[in-house]
This record gives structure tokens, C-alpha cells and sequence, in this order.
């Protein structure tokens, strides 16, 4: 039997990362959705939530670890994984007491990147 694969969403405010990493995870065999605004996480539904979230600390005006505060609050959304990427290395105590699951530097490495999504998935 052949397991379902599993969705990543990718939230950055940076077309050219968001079409790397979806590039890269869809090579990898995920389903991947990409969203430029933050706004996006508020559309998922219960049928189409993902199995993982990737998502900048900053995203144009907003903060990601408000975001991820929020998600990991909800019932629905609690339980989803979340691994957010910073270029500030300093940010990774403050995202995960924001409540992220992981973190990862920019610029990536395709190795951590995967490994960590890997664990987490």
C-alpha cells in the first residue's frame, strides 16, 4: 500500500525562495503549496491542511512567530508541525519560543533543510 504524500506549505515574501524550495521539495516527492502573504494560513481548511508548515520569521509587515502563536493555538491547526527560516540566527530562541517546532538559517543548506523536514513529517 502506498502511503499519501505529504503537503508542505512554504510562506515567504520572496518569490525567488519560494520557487527553490518548492522546487527542491517537489523533487523530493512532497505536494507543495506556496504563499507570498501571511494571510494565506488563514484560508486552511480541515481537507486541505498541510502536513507541515515552512514560514519566514518576517513576512512584508507581519511577524511569522505571531502567525505560528496563532496556529499552534487552534485545534485544528495545533498539531501541524511548523519549521521557521531566518536570515537573523539570533531569531531561532524567539521562533521557538513562539512556538515552532524547528528552525533554519538563510541561507540554506538543502541537507539541514530536508533532514529537518524529514523528522518532523
Amino acid at each position: 500500500m502506498q502511503s499519501r504524500q505529504k503537503k508542505i506549505l512554504v510562506v515567504d515574501d520572496e518569490p525567488d525562495i519560494l520557487e527553490f524550495l518548492q522546487e527542491l521539495l517537489t523533487q523530493e516527492g512532497y505536494a507543495v503549496a506556496v504563499a507570498e502573504r501571511a494571510e494565506y494560513i488563514d484560508t486552511l481548511r480541515d481537507d486541505i491542511l498541510p502536513d507541515l508548515i515552512l514560514i519566514d520569521v518576517l513576512l512584508s509587515g507581519k511577524d511569522g512567530r505571531e502567525i505560528v502563536r496563532r496556529l499552534k493555538r487552534q485545534p485544528e491547526t495545533g498539531h501541524i508541525p511548523v519549521i521557521m527560516f531566518s536570515a537573523h540566527p539570533g531569531a531561532e530562541p524567539t521562533v521557538l519560543a513562539a512556538g515552532a517546532d524547528d528552525f533554519v538559517a538563510k541561507p540554506f543548506e538543502m541537507d539541514e533543510i530536508l533532514a529537518k523536514i524529514a523528522m518532523h513529517v
